[in-house]
């Protein structure tokens, strides 16, 4: 075990309350005697940008020695899933696939070789889990010689991505009632267990967490985060809104959100303990943004400033929000949204820090939920979702109201038994 897992290790289990290891395992056993080995499964799949999704019926595969079957609790839809259904996403992509990598579920079958987590937690029938899509391919020069650095593997596979639904057993992504788990196959899959009493449907915000997680952990990493800084965030969708969180957790002391819509994005950001929210509805141009923003924080502007906006002009605006000094964290840029035209004198004279942050590492998943895991009553965590049905026209109506901006996060729930 490299010296960075062990040490993550470590951090897992100073922060997660790991009392339901020593319960009795009678919820875990109602579970594996309870569930119906359901023959075959339905999956949704889409055919290319902008198509509806389809509803396909596989066999339930035979499940090998270092394999596990997965049954879907819930999947949330995230902004990468919009932008491939949009046609922005940069590379080629095998369709038709299943989308959703925001999965939390049941194992219902393992093999006998398979009784750990990533985090050495014991597995078993009936566990609760959640599996972040990357799986680095263990072997690139990424993956050698900077393997905290695998989120930038040069031949990366996906769950919800990258695997087409052609390749048996054809059960690669959330948007379907179960998921194919194969470590042999796939050497680069990490599984997490959840907490037993941890519900599936706040389980799915583990994934999106750790990605805010990791831009204030580089911030942190150059001591460039402290207690009690002022914290701007650019973009109030659901990665804006989980970097509240994070901020809160780790020890912001004001945050204030620029974005929009005022409902339910705004409601909703300061009822995640956001100070203050600018609508850039009403603040139309840049100026009046940074004005709003230096007037709500005052003195000479935030300690830190964080894109999750996905807009290209968020970059020189936010510049702008900070102080001299200040560092900006850059994690909304997913797709190429294209140039913008700024002036490199004002990084250089407001002597401040860039930094950017691209997804996570499977070392910062376990932070993410020992996060999500101690706050969970801390914030209005329910209210985050709006839930859709798994069916054909339930999935489309998710992405229709997650692209139309009428929720926070379109959540999928899939089997509503086990959700809660």
């Amino acid at each position: 075990m490299n010296d960075i897992r062990a040490r993550q290790i470590r951090l897992y289990h100073d922060h997660v309350d790991h009392d339901f290891m020593d319960q009795d395992h009678d919820f875990v056993n109602q579970i594996s005697t309870d569930h119906k080995r359901a023959a075959v499964f339905r999956v949704a799949t889409f055919d290319g940008p902008g198509a509806r999704p389809k509803i396909q019926i596989v066999d339930r595969p035979k499940i090998p020695k270092n394999a596990a079957l997965l049954e879907v609790g819930a999947c949330g839809v995230c902004g990468t899933d919009l932008h491939i259904l949009k046609g922005h996403w940069p590379k080629p992509l095998p369709w038709p696939f299943t989308l959703g990598h925001e999965v939390t579920g049941i194992i219902t079958e393992k093999g006998p070789e398979l009784t750990h987590d990533y985090m050495d937690q014991p597995l078993e029938v009936g566990c609760k889990i959640m599996i972040p899509p990357l799986m680095p391919c263990g072997q690139c020069y990424y993956c050698v010689h900077y393997p905290e650095k695998a989120n930038k593997c040069l031949t990366p596979v996906y769950y919800g991505r990258y695997l087409g639904f052609d390749k048996p057993p054809h059960m690669w992504g959330g948007w379907a009632e179960a998921t194919y788990l194969d470590l042999d196959m796939l050497p680069g899959t990490k599984i997490y267990r959840l907490p037993d009493d941890m519900p599936l449907w706040l389980g799915t915000l583990a994934e999106p967490l750790t990605s805010a997680i990791r831009g204030f952990k580089r911030a942190q990493e150059i001591g460039s985060m402290r207690v009690g800084d002022t914290v701007v965030i650019q973009g109030s969708g659901p990665l804006g809104v989980l970097c509240i969180v994070a901020a809160k957790e780790m020890g912001a002391g004001r945050v204030i959100v620029v974005g929009k819509p005022e409902e339910p994005r705004l409601r909703l950001a300061r009822a995640f303990g956001a100070m203050a929210t600018v609508d850039i509805t009403e603040h139309k141009t840049a100026e009046a943004r940074i004005a709003a923003v230096h007037d709500i924080v005052g003195g000479f502007g935030a300690d830190l400033v964080v894109d999750c906006s996905g807009n290209s002009s968020a970059g020189p605006e936010g510049i702008e929000m900070l102080r001299d000094g200040g560092t900006y964290i850059e994690m909304g840029q997913i797709t190429d949204t294209g140039s913008i035209e700024t002036s490199w004198h004002r990084i250089c004279v407001k002597d401040i820090n860039i930094l950017a942050s691209w997804a996570f590492t499977a070392e910062d998943i376990a932070l993410a939920i020992a996060m999500l895991d101690r706050a969970r009553d801390r914030y209005p965590f329910r209210e985050f979702q709006m839930r859709f049905p798994f069916s054909e026209d339930g999935v489309q109506a998710a992405v229709d109201a997650a692209m139309a901006m009428q929720c926070l996060k379109a959540t999928i729930v899939v089997n509503p038994d086990i959700i809660e």
